[in-house]
């Protein structure tokens, strides 16, 4: 079997700007990279089936000279595929786009939580060990130690003040999955002038 080297170095270059493009944040990227990197595996699928040949009908063509149908019809359901994610990313990036005026995807609080946690833990242990390792401890030192503590304290209650404040919700499924509608930021934000016109700023 006989592959074009030219065809292989295209769908390797696809691929990798695909993939480079898919560990961005931004939407627009990934769809970009979703839409390369799918080029790039249809052309390694079609130069998995060798050079071009005769058409694979059933009866008039022998059989060395017809080009193997089966990567066409696999390439034929990936462009379907991906035509069907680029507009379920596309959705996604305006959804953002129109709620928070960027198509930035951001850190999952929990992920980010998890490793301030660890890094908190981490730095009292070396704290700790700091402290312990020293021979004589004076009052100065003993103080700057606890105040480290309170440091590190102080800054994982402010994380799970943050967190809790990302669980708030408002109960309707509607506005806390895909966010509201601008209409009803405008309905939302009349309402609270009406009942209390000291609260808007």
């Amino acid at each position: 079997m006989t592959v074009s080297v030219s065809l292989l170095a295209t769908a390797a270059v696809l691929c990798a700007v695909g993939g480079i493009l898919m560990l961005t944040r931004p939407l627009t990227r990934i769809l970009l990279g979703a839409v390369i990197a799918g080029n790039g595996i249809n052309l390694l699928v079609l130069a998995a089936g060798g050079r071009a040949g005769a058409e694979p009908l059933l009866y008039g063509v022998p059989l060395g000279r017809v080009t193997d149908p089966l990567p066409q019809a696999i390439a034929l359901t990936a462009i379907v595929i991906t035509l069907a994610t680029t507009a379920f990313l596309l959705a996604m990036a305006y959804r953002s786009h129109q709620l928070t005026g960027t198509d930035e995807v951001h850190d999952d609080l929990e992920d980010r939580r998890i490793a301030l946690r660890a890094e908190v833990l981490g730095e009292r242990d070396e704290l700790r060990d700091a402290y312990r390792a020293a021979s004589d401890v004076t009052d100065q030192e003993r103080t700057r130690y606890r105040e480290e503590r309170r440091r590190l304290r102080a800054r994982l209650r402010a994380d799970r003040a943050l967190q809790a404040r990302g669980r708030d919700a408002t109960g309707d499924l509607w506005h806390d999955v895909l966010g509201a509608d601008p209409e009803d930021y405008a309905r939302l934000r009349a309402h609270a002038e009406d009942t209390d016109p000291g609260a808007t700023g």
